[in-house]
């Protein structure tokens, strides 16, 4: 399999932004976005998806973080999708449970072609640190939409809005490990469960 790795750059009136990707790296991130808890959120997503992840967005912070978080996720979607190129050789299908203390993820995602996001994440507050958790569900409906994905998201239970959206962060990262994995072996798949996936 060639080299997986891809840059974009997305330039809006409202935000400039230029994800890299390396869908078979080592979980190292880098991020400049002015958004501190998202930039710990994305960390999650390069270090159990084990790939590497550069992104740097400026955008209208003074007005909210709504344009750049949104446009991040289309942004990192876009770069996925090209790292991946024509899915051949993908194991396609990924899953993860993730607990934190209280809270339980799980995250499904299948590399489909088709977009289509279903989101179950009840927070206990509005904000985190001052960030607006509603943006979440942004940041995962412009990735579905611009890495042709179908996700799904469940937030199975958690009464801490930090634990609840680490762990759902955690969980995609596993579950793109698991559905990008070359190698089926890497994703923790033998040849008795292969073709129940």
């Amino acid at each position: 399999m060639s080299e997986r790795k891809a840059s974009v750059t997305r330039n809006t009136l409202e935000t400039r932004i230029t994800a890299t990707v390396d869908l078979d790296g080592s979980g190292q991130a880098q991020f400049d976005t002015g958004i501190p808890f998202l930039e710990h959120m994305l960390d999650q997503i390069a270090r159990h998806g084990m790939m590497d992840l550069d992104i740097v967005a400026k955008g209208d912070l003074h007005i909210d973080d709504h344009h750049t978080v949104e446009d991040i996720g289309i942004t990192l979607g876009q770069a996925v999708s090209k790292a991946v190129g024509d899915k051949k050789g993908i194991v396609r299908y990924g899953h993860s449970y993730v607990p934190l203390d209280e809270a339980l993820s799980r995250v499904v995602v299948d590399f489909s072609g088709r977009p289509g996001l279903v989101y179950h994440l009840p927070f206990t507050r509005a904000q985190v640190g001052g960030f607006d958790v509603d943006l979440f569900q942004e940041f995962f409906q412009g990735f579905v939409n611009h890495a042709q994905v179908t996700l799904h998201i469940d937030n199975l239970r958690g009464d801490n809005s930090h634990h609840q959206i680490e762990t759902v962060f955690k969980a995609f990262g596993r579950a793109l490990r698991m559905a990008l994995a070359a190698d089926p072996a890497m994703a923790g798949i033998t040849p008795s469960t292969k073709g129940v996936l």
